[in-house]
């Protein structure tokens, strides 16, 4: 319960006189045009450019988080972008969707769901970089405008690390939200921060894995992120290269078909591999696309296994990322 007077945990719903009030509403605390490989897609619209927007406020209190200037400020602060502006922006410059990241797109839920619907009518996809911890109601709410999204997770899941390091309470919600995304068919790509002694036991990325599989599906995309010091975390060295490698094939071994390590540059593993002949079908170093393998129906230029890509491939001359303030 939120006090009289009191804001909630998120920081940006304030209860007075038993109303509870949204602060965030309107307020871009940032926004930008982004590659949406950054986000990061690989199969959903490759080379498209999304506008990225962000309001104030975060459910979790992660003690590494990278945009932690804007998620957990203690005063709710913005640039007034009403949606109907959001997606003239988008238009103006040459974006094909928008992307609701930064911080949790769930905490501007209401800003959101508004710039979306106007997005959809406008021709825009529209996606969800998310930790996940919302409810069924929510998703239920966003998903006739919501096209995909990316959920991050964090050390392999681990109950106690969410506990200690980022001060949420219970994953459970976490997969119950993905069965969700899934039954109301929007494209899901997952990602896993590989946080060195405390959050890279290859045991939980191997059953992360697992369910990924048995729920979500072998083709869906697991992004495996490597670790850089940040906030509160400064002293804890970035993860290892070899360490990213050993979760590489741990997730691999368990029969998932498009495992991917993030953050370490022109690694081998940034691209897309058919999983019936191994050729490299989409080259990537970092956000941009090298070299793109696939026929228009999206099979292997070699031995024609359909691969799973949402969209179309976009072909941008945007130079990543500018800010739009």
């Amino acid at each position: 319960m939120i006090a009289d007077g009191a804001l909630g945990f998120c920081l940006v719903r304030k209860n007075e006189g038993g109303t509870l009030f949204t602060l965030n509403y309107g307020k871009a605390v940032s926004a930008g045009v982004d590659p949406i490989g950054k986000k990061p897609f690989s199969h959903f619209n490759p080379g498209a450019s999304v506008l990225s927007i962000a309001a104030a406020g975060c459910n979790f209190r992660c003690q590494f988080c990278d945009n932690w200037m804007i998620s957990q400020d203690q005063e709710v602060t913005g640039k007034p972008f009403p949606p109907e502006d959001v997606v003239k922006s988008a238009k103006e410059n040459g974006c094909q969707g928008l992307s609701y990241t930064y911080t949790d797109p769930t905490i501007f839920i209401e800003y959101a769901y508004d710039i979306a619907k106007l997005a959809k009518e406008a021709g825009l996809f529209n996606t969800f970089v998310t930790n996940g911890y919302m409810t069924p109601e929510a998703i239920k709410l966003m998903a006739p405008y919501l096209d995909a999204v990316t959920v991050d997770f964090k050390g392999g899941g681990d109950p106690g690390f969410y506990k200690s390091v980022m001060c949420v309470p219970d994953v459970k919600p976490i997969y119950e939200a993905l069965k969700e995304f899934k039954l109301n068919d929007i494209h899901i790509e997952i990602t896993n921060l590989v946080v060195p002694k405390t959050g890279d036991s290859m045991n939980r990325i191997s059953k992360m894995a697992a369910w990924i599989r048995d729920y979500l599906g072998k083709d869906t995309p697991f992004h495996l992120l490597r670790f850089h010091p940040e906030y509160k975390m400064t002293t804890t060295p970035a993860t290892s290269v070899q360490d990213m490698e050993h979760a590489y094939m741990t997730a691999k071994n368990q029969g998932l078909n498009y495992v991917y390590i993030g953050n370490v540059l022109g690694h081998p593993a940034e691209n897309t591999y058919c999983p019936n002949c191994d050729t490299a079908l989409i080259k990537r170093y970092s956000f941009e696309i090298t070299q793109w393998n696939l026929t228009d129906e999206m099979r292997c230029s070699v031995c024609g296994q359909y691969i799973p890509i949402k969209g179309k491939l976009h072909q941008t001359n945007q130079h990543y990322p500018y800010s739009l303030f």
